[in-house]
């Protein structure tokens, strides 16, 4: 079976399928039939192919998560209202603002990650289980020092 890349593009996405693994071919009936292990993965807009256990692991081009970008931005942004005496403390901002306080809280966490955290994420060099989610603090919360957090998302050491 020849391993062919399909873009699926529509306005809000792009979509690439790929086959992870080798295919097992049968017949069933008068049909012929091809399987191929995949495993899909919702991640924000897109989807993420996944090979099966053992399988070796795909290369996956850079891609740029324009949602983490743009909390980001949203974060340090709020951080510096409140660096600067614009507003007292979160829940002053998130009344400013007219959004939920646990909200503005979980966005401002995001100013304390790592410097090389936010420059992979901001250059879309994160891996592929690096998601928002996650960094927010909602599964769990996120070490303060810098390096715990690189060992906990799995980042090489600096």
């Amino acid at each position: 079976m020849e391993q062919a890349t399909r873009p699926v593009v529509s306005p809000r996405r792009t979509v690439t399928v790929e086959p992870a693994g080798e295919p097992r071919q049968y017949r069933d009936g008068v049909q012929n039939v091809t399987f191929v292990p995949l495993s899909i993965k919702r991640r924000h807009n897109r989807k993420l192919l996944t090979p099966p256990p053992g399988a070796p692991a795909l290369k996956t081009q850079a891609t740029l998560d324009a949602s983490m970008i743009k909390m980001l931005g949203k974060a340090f942004y709020w951080q510096r209202l409140i660096d600067s005496g614009e507003v007292l403390h979160a829940s002053d901002l998130a009344r400013k603002l007219k959004l939920e306080p646990g909200w503005v809280a979980e966005v401002l966490r995001l100013t304390l990650l790592a410097p090389d955290i936010v420059e992979a994420v901001v250059e879309g060099k994160q891996p592929p289980h690096l998601h928002f989610h996650l960094l927010r603090g909602r599964e769990d919360l996120l070490p303060r020092m810098w390096q715990a957090q690189r060992e906990l998302l799995g980042l090489p050491f600096r």
